[in-house]
Protein backbone atom coordinates (compact mmCIF):
# COMPACT_ATOMS: atom_id res chain seq x y z
CA UNK A 1 0.00 0.00 0.00
CA UNK A 2 1.28 3.10 -0.94
CA UNK A 3 0.65 6.82 -0.70
CA UNK A 4 -0.09 8.84 -3.57
CA UNK A 5 1.07 12.17 -5.12
CA UNK A 6 -0.81 14.91 -6.65
CA UNK A 7 -0.56 13.68 -9.96
CA UNK A 8 -2.67 10.50 -8.98
CA UNK A 9 -4.99 12.49 -6.69
CA UNK A 10 -5.91 14.96 -9.52
CA UNK A 11 -6.53 12.33 -11.95
CA UNK A 12 -8.83 10.31 -9.85
CA UNK A 13 -10.37 13.45 -9.09
CA UNK A 14 -10.97 14.62 -12.30
CA UNK A 15 -11.73 11.21 -14.60
CA UNK A 16 -13.75 9.28 -11.29
CA UNK A 17 -15.21 12.48 -9.04
CA UNK A 18 -13.72 11.29 -6.30
CA UNK A 19 -13.44 15.19 -4.75
CA UNK A 20 -16.28 17.67 -5.38
CA UNK A 21 -15.87 20.35 -6.13
CA UNK A 22 -12.01 19.87 -6.30
CA UNK A 23 -9.60 22.60 -6.05
CA UNK A 24 -6.94 21.93 -8.27
CA UNK A 25 -4.25 24.53 -6.58
CA UNK A 26 -3.57 25.01 -2.89
CA UNK A 27 -5.23 28.36 -2.21
CA UNK A 28 -2.52 29.63 0.96
CA UNK A 29 -4.46 33.51 0.87
CA UNK A 30 -7.19 31.97 3.50
CA UNK A 31 -6.51 28.32 5.74
CA UNK A 32 -5.61 26.73 3.02
CA UNK A 33 -6.90 24.40 0.89
CA UNK A 34 -7.19 22.04 -2.01
CA UNK A 35 -4.59 19.63 -3.64
CA UNK A 36 -1.23 19.81 -1.88
CA UNK A 37 1.88 17.43 -2.80
CA UNK A 38 0.48 13.95 -1.32
CA UNK A 39 -2.93 14.96 -0.03
CA UNK A 40 -5.89 17.06 -0.40
CA UNK A 41 -6.61 19.90 2.05
CA UNK A 42 -10.11 19.55 3.20
CA UNK A 43 -12.38 22.58 3.66
CA UNK A 44 -15.25 22.58 6.04
CA UNK A 45 -18.93 23.95 5.51
CA UNK A 46 -20.99 26.66 7.08
CA UNK A 47 -23.04 24.67 9.01
CA UNK A 48 -22.09 23.19 12.57
CA UNK A 49 -23.38 21.14 15.37
CA UNK A 50 -21.84 22.85 19.24
CA UNK A 51 -21.87 20.60 22.00
CA UNK A 52 -23.84 21.94 25.05
CA UNK A 53 -24.10 20.16 28.50
CA UNK A 54 -27.41 23.08 28.67
CA UNK A 55 -30.01 20.70 29.16
CA UNK A 56 -27.57 17.95 31.25
CA UNK A 57 -28.25 15.02 28.73
CA UNK A 58 -26.16 11.72 28.30
CA UNK A 59 -23.67 11.30 25.68
CA UNK A 60 -24.40 7.87 24.50
CA UNK A 61 -23.57 6.55 21.51
CA UNK A 62 -26.31 4.20 21.17
CA UNK A 63 -28.89 6.45 21.87
CA UNK A 64 -27.73 9.72 20.98
CA UNK A 65 -30.14 12.74 22.01
CA UNK A 66 -29.81 15.73 19.72
CA UNK A 67 -29.96 17.87 22.42
CA UNK A 68 -26.55 17.42 23.48
CA UNK A 69 -25.72 20.58 20.53
CA UNK A 70 -26.48 23.58 19.30
CA UNK A 71 -26.73 24.09 15.23
CA UNK A 72 -25.44 26.82 13.80
CA UNK A 73 -24.78 28.28 10.76
CA UNK A 74 -22.27 31.16 9.36
CA UNK A 75 -19.10 32.48 8.36
CA UNK A 76 -16.90 31.58 11.08
CA UNK A 77 -17.80 29.41 14.76
CA UNK A 78 -16.91 30.07 18.12
CA UNK A 79 -15.89 26.57 19.91
CA UNK A 80 -16.48 26.68 23.50
CA UNK A 81 -13.20 25.97 26.07
CA UNK A 82 -13.01 22.69 26.21
CA UNK A 83 -15.37 21.87 24.25
CA UNK A 84 -15.97 20.41 20.66
CA UNK A 85 -18.61 20.81 17.51
CA UNK A 86 -19.42 18.79 14.58
CA UNK A 87 -19.22 20.03 11.30
CA UNK A 88 -19.00 18.47 7.82
CA UNK A 89 -16.63 18.56 4.62
CA UNK A 90 -16.87 21.28 2.07
CA UNK A 91 -16.19 19.03 -0.42
CA UNK A 92 -18.11 15.41 -1.10
CA UNK A 93 -15.52 12.56 -1.17
CA UNK A 94 -16.46 9.05 -3.61
CA UNK A 95 -13.58 6.84 -2.47
CA UNK A 96 -12.09 4.34 -4.74
CA UNK A 97 -12.35 0.42 -4.57
CA UNK A 98 -8.92 -0.26 -4.57
CA UNK A 99 -7.70 3.07 -2.50
CA UNK A 100 -8.82 4.32 1.34
CA UNK A 101 -8.08 8.08 3.22
CA UNK A 102 -6.53 9.14 6.45
CA UNK A 103 -7.72 12.30 7.37
CA UNK A 104 -5.37 14.49 9.22
CA UNK A 105 -6.07 18.21 10.94
CA UNK A 106 -4.18 20.67 9.75
CA UNK A 107 -0.98 22.61 11.82
CA UNK A 108 -2.54 25.93 11.76
CA UNK A 109 -5.44 24.75 13.95
CA UNK A 110 -3.06 22.23 16.00
CA UNK A 111 -0.69 25.16 17.07
CA UNK A 112 -4.28 26.78 18.64
CA UNK A 113 -4.91 23.93 20.74
CA UNK A 114 -7.36 22.45 18.01
CA UNK A 115 -7.53 18.54 17.01
CA UNK A 116 -9.55 17.09 14.25
CA UNK A 117 -10.71 14.07 14.12
CA UNK A 118 -12.39 11.50 11.23
CA UNK A 119 -12.66 8.39 11.44
CA UNK A 120 -10.68 6.77 7.94
CA UNK A 121 -13.03 6.77 4.70
CA UNK A 122 -12.90 3.19 3.58
CA UNK A 123 -13.26 1.78 0.21
CA UNK A 124 -16.05 3.04 -1.66
CA UNK A 125 -17.46 4.85 0.79
CA UNK A 126 -19.02 8.19 -0.96
CA UNK A 127 -20.82 11.27 1.20
CA UNK A 128 -19.72 14.47 3.09
CA UNK A 129 -17.38 13.84 6.13
CA UNK A 130 -18.74 14.53 9.43
CA UNK A 131 -15.22 15.96 11.17
CA UNK A 132 -15.26 16.46 14.75
CA UNK A 133 -13.54 19.54 15.86
CA UNK A 134 -12.27 19.73 19.50
CA UNK A 135 -11.46 22.91 21.26
CA UNK A 136 -8.65 22.06 24.08
CA UNK A 137 -8.28 25.10 25.72
CA UNK A 138 -9.42 27.09 28.02
CA UNK A 139 -10.23 29.58 25.75
CA UNK A 140 -13.00 30.04 23.23
CA UNK A 141 -11.73 29.18 19.04
CA UNK A 142 -12.43 30.66 16.09
CA UNK A 143 -13.08 28.18 13.01
CA UNK A 144 -13.37 29.86 9.43
CA UNK A 145 -16.10 28.15 7.61
CA UNK A 146 -15.18 27.49 3.83
CA UNK A 147 -11.43 27.24 4.43
CA UNK A 148 -8.88 24.32 5.40
CA UNK A 149 -9.56 22.19 8.07
CA UNK A 150 -7.87 18.92 7.21
CA UNK A 151 -5.66 17.30 5.22
CA UNK A 152 -6.67 13.97 3.36
CA UNK A 153 -3.77 10.92 2.37
CA UNK A 154 -4.92 8.77 0.21
CA UNK A 155 -3.52 5.29 0.40
CA UNK A 156 -3.95 2.65 -2.83
CA UNK A 157 -3.72 -1.02 -1.92
CA UNK A 158 -1.99 -3.69 -4.20
CA UNK A 159 -5.53 -4.81 -5.46
CA UNK A 160 -9.37 -3.90 -4.78
CA UNK A 161 -10.59 -4.47 -2.07
CA UNK A 162 -12.87 -8.00 -1.55
CA UNK A 163 -15.60 -6.42 0.73
CA UNK A 164 -16.30 -2.64 0.66
CA UNK A 165 -18.04 0.30 2.57
CA UNK A 166 -20.84 -0.22 -0.04
CA UNK A 167 -20.84 -3.74 -0.09
CA UNK A 168 -21.16 -3.86 3.78
CA UNK A 169 -24.20 -0.97 3.24
CA UNK A 170 -21.92 1.08 5.98
CA UNK A 171 -24.61 3.30 8.23
CA UNK A 172 -22.74 6.22 7.27
CA UNK A 173 -22.81 5.71 3.32
CA UNK A 174 -23.73 8.71 1.00
CA UNK A 175 -24.17 10.69 4.24
CA UNK A 176 -25.03 14.72 3.00
CA UNK A 177 -25.42 17.19 6.28
CA UNK A 178 -23.52 16.17 9.67
CA UNK A 179 -24.41 13.06 10.76
CA UNK A 180 -25.02 12.15 14.47
CA UNK A 181 -23.62 8.74 15.89
CA UNK A 182 -26.11 6.36 15.05
CA UNK A 183 -26.76 2.21 15.28
CA UNK A 184 -27.34 0.11 12.57
CA UNK A 185 -30.70 -1.97 12.44
CA UNK A 186 -30.01 -5.79 12.22
CA UNK A 187 -31.60 -7.25 9.07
Amino acid sequence: MGIHSDKWIRDKAIKEHMIEPFAETCLSQVISYGLSSYGYDMRVADEYKIFTDVFNTLVDPKNFNEKSFVEYKGEFCIIPPHSFALARSYEKYNIPRDCMAIVLGKSTYARCGIIVNVTPLEAMWSGFVTVEISNTTPLPVKIYSNEGIAQVLFFQGEEPCEVSYADKHGKYMDQVGIVLPKIKNKI
